[in-house]
Parts: structure tokens; sequence; C-alpha cells
């Protein structure tokens, strides 16, 4: 089994952003440690959807052409993954839209 890292550094970033709001550092300096890295994340997240759907339809036209090294389950779980994963991307971006209609909508 292998351990995923791409995402280490990112999770040491936030881990030292809380550990200087916890010392009383400002948020300002903590924020500069991992301010930039939700757009990394959220960027890293759709090429990953992106990647699945790409790969899923891959493996159908391969099956579809009559490719000796691809199978019918492999195609049929790589499409689940492909779209299990989209339904996440939407949802997660519903409740980001959700979100900031929330914060345009307060009071000042």
């Amino acid at each position: 089994m292998a351990i995923d890292t791409r995402n280490l550094e990112q999770m040491l970033s936030e881990l030292y952003a809380a550990r200087d709001v916890a010392q009383g550092k400002s948020p300002a300096a903590a924020q500069g440690a991992g301010g930039a890295d939700f757009g990394l994340a959220l960027k890293s997240a759709i090429d990953q959807v992106n990647a699945a759907q790409q790969s899923a339809q891959q493996m159908t036209q391969d099956f579809a052409a009559g490719s000796d090294n691809v199978n019918l389950q492999d195609v049929m779980i790589n499409l689940q993954k492909a779209s299990l994963s989209f339904q996440q991307m939407v949802q997660v971006r519903n409740k980001l839209v959700t979100a900031y209609q929330d914060v345009m909508n307060m009071p000042v």
C-alpha cells in the first residue's frame, strides 16, 4: 500500500499556521504560511476529478475497441469512481456557493 504524500506540505503549512495562531502570533503572519494553499488545493482537486474522468473515458474507448488488457469490471469501476468524484466536486461547489451567498447577505 502506497502512502499519498501529495498534500503533505499543505497539511504541514496548515499545522504551522494553526500553531502560530495558538501561540498568539498575528493571523496575518499565520495566513502568509498557507494563505494561497486553498486555491492550489481546489485546483488540484479539480485536476484529479478531470484525470479520473479522462481515465474512465479512455478505458471505455479501449474496451469498445476490443483491447485485450481491459475488462468490463475495471471499466465499470473506473466509471463509477469518476462519477462519484464528479458528484463530490459538485457538492463542494454547492457548499462554496452557499457560503459565498451567506457572506454576501450579511449586514455590515
